[in-house]
């Protein structure tokens, strides 16, 4: 028998957990919900579950700090629920760890299709991770990416890379030489998500050329093949 995939719904507006709990069930998953962050965060971390849904705005602790405390433990994925549109909103969530946003209001075919496609995403993740390998190295223009010890130098500096950064500088890397399209890059790090803002690709892009390039603003490593989508380049200078 298939093991139901546990959700954590963190989220104080009753209405809108009550109903979100309704239709994940009905959809086969194992719910459980919480009305405070404090308690949210108690409950991530203390038991394991396949994905949370988590809202910015809490009483007892907010959607940022749960989803740093999340972060700190492992990498459950997190789709954040935020009645705020702004695009600085939607950058901060994935910088401090979401794996994809929501704004109220939404609807609910919309979160289910949002949740499958994490849940799928997740899945490719851990099955990749548990084929074994042996040891997987890209190296160009001065950057090395070491896929089985998931560590990358920069000029011979070890440097810190998130996991969505990371599977997008491997395709880079590992292609270097070679244009990657935008849609190509969106599908194999993202899946085939057709809510995916498509903005999300470019804040990766520019968080990677924040930790590679010496001048960000004029990268010598990713560049931007305009109209088409990036491509690592062999040589840096």
């Amino acid at each position: 028998m298939a093991v139901e995939p546990r959700i954590l719904v963190i989220e104080d507006e009753r209405p809108i957990s009550d109903a979100v709990a309704l239709n994940l069930r009905e959809e086969g998953y194992h719910v459980v919900t919480s009305y405070r962050g404090d308690e949210g965060l108690r409950l991530a971390t203390s038991e394991p579950y396949d994905l949370i849904i988590l809202d910015l705005m809490l009483p007892g602790m907010d959607g940022r700090e749960i989803c740093r405390g999340v972060r700190k433990k492992g990498q459950t994925p997190i789709l954040m629920l935020t009645a705020r549109a702004r695009e600085m909103d939607k950058v901060l969530g994935l910088e401090i760890g979401a794996d994809d946003y929501l704004t109220k209001p939404f609807g609910m075919l919309e979160l289910i299709a949002r949740v499958k496609a994490i849940l799928r995403r997740s899945q490719t993740q851990r099955s990749r991770a548990a084929e074994p390998e042996g040891e997987e190295e890209y190296s160009a223009a001065g950057v090395t990416l070491n896929v089985t010890r998931h560590r990358v130098t920069v000029d011979g500096k070890t440097v810190e890379f998130r996991p969505k950064e990371f599977e997008l500088l491997r395709c880079l890397v590992s292609n270097h030489g070679r244009v990657m399209t935008r849609d190509r890059l969106l599908e194999l790090i993202w899946g085939e998500d057709e809510f995916l803002d498509r903005g999300t690709l470019d804040v990766h892009i520019r968080w990677l050329r924040q930790k590679l390039e010496s001048d960000p603003s004029n990268p010598s490593r990713i560049v931007t093949v305009r109209g088409v989508g990036y491509r690592f380049t062999d040589e840096t200078g």
